[in-house]
């Protein structure tokens, strides 16, 4: 990757946040270790300059990478770790379904739903990190157009677009009794009305779906 496009990446502070489902009207704790997540969704140019592929349907380099699914995320987590000369931490099986998660590995991975909200709240307690207009691209202030990355004012933690622009993949399933094979994603889109773009709402997709406003953020786990 050249220098000067990386995606810097955030260290994150162990804690704890309460995740909740209204459909499902339960709340559940989870207890973080220390992480790192990216500063600001993959974008286009990083996509492309470890793939070779630019699958989105908006172009610019530094736009959110879109039309990606869960699958393309977590294999671009395991090129560029192999790039970077690190472990991976994805395990694909032979057949292309079958994924198992090395925790122990230094390498790229996607955010565990937890870590996602914990960094999203970064310490906050309200529906969003700030006011909306200062943090989000959604669809009153977007134009009905992806932005480029970096654009709002980030979160207290230094992170940029957790809320707006894109939706990000995480690496739960999120129900599987009901839905199977689906994950959540995390943040709300540029076409979402403003009550999407808040820090607890939750939203599945089947892992092969690919459409313009999903993307993803890089995660990393420490001391491994």
């Amino acid at each position: 990757m050249r220098p000067g496009t990386r995606n810097a990446m955030v260290p994150i502070p162990a804690g704890s946040v309460v995740l909740s489902d209204r459909r499902l009207r339960r709340s559940w704790w989870v207890q973080l270790a220390p992480y790192q997540l990216g500063a600001y969704p993959v974008t286009q140019e990083e996509y492309a300059q470890v793939t070779g592929l630019r699958p989105s349907s908006a172009r610019g380099d530094r736009l959110p990478v879109e039309g990606v699914s869960w699958w393309d995320a977590v294999r671009f987590c395991n090129a560029l770790s192999r790039q970077e000369r690190l472990t991976p931490a994805y395990h694909l099986h032979p057949d292309g379904e079958g994924i198992e998660w090395d925790t122990s590995a230094d390498g790229y991975r996607l955010p565990t739903e937890g870590e996602w909200e914990h960094g999203c709240r970064a310490g906050t307690t309200g529906p969003r990190y700030g006011p909306l207009e200062d943090v989000a691209w959604h669809r009153g202030n977007s134009q009905e157009r992806l932005r480029p990355v970096g654009g709002k004012r980030p979160n207290p933690w230094g992170l940029h677009d957790m809320l707006g622009n894109v939706w990000e993949w995480c690496w739960d399933v999120y129900d599987a009794e009901v839905y199977g094979s689906y994950r959540v994603l995390r943040g709300g889109g540029w076409f979402d009305e403003h009550w999407s773009c808040r820090a607890s709402v939750r939203r599945r997709s089947h892992p092969t779906f690919r459409i313009d406003d999903v993307g993803f953020r890089l995660a990393r786990s420490l001391g491994s």
